[in-house]
């Protein structure tokens, strides 16, 4: 199973971005996917998650609102759209899949394959 993400890149404060993420291998369907991001110095964290059977999403407190996680069957790809930007945004973003039902979708180790990531930076 392989993870390709894009869609980082350089926007001003209240600005969008929109995040993919291709999963190769595997039945896409059966996964649950997440989103993850580390700024230079700090932990990697929690931001979304899709969660395979139901359709459940989770959110981090600081991005619920202004972020939304999707996926699209059919092109086995996960977005991550982000609206109202903020500097503190700024990070590597990676995507994860774990096959099946993620019952705890906030804990990165919960997730057996990890793309290699996008830089997204927020300018004030």
């Amino acid at each position: 199973v392989q993870l390709q993400a894009s869609g980082g890149g350089l926007v001003q404060a209240e600005g969008s971005l929109r995040l993919s993420c291709v999963i190769s291998g595997g039945t896409f369907s059966r996964y649950s996917v997440g989103w993850f991001r580390q700024a230079p110095g700090k932990e990697r964290e929690f931001v979304a998650a899709f969660r395979w059977r139901g359709g459940l999403t989770d959110y981090a407190a600081s991005v619920k609102g202004r972020f939304t996680i999707s996926v699209d069957d059919a092109k086995n790809t996960a977005f991550l759209q982000m609206n109202s930007l903020k500097p503190e945004d700024t990070a590597v973003y990676f995507c994860a899949a774990d096959p099946g039902f993620n019952s705890r979708p906030g804990w990165a180790r919960t997730y057996d394959y990890w793309g290699q990531g996008t830089q997204v930076t927020v300018s004030s």
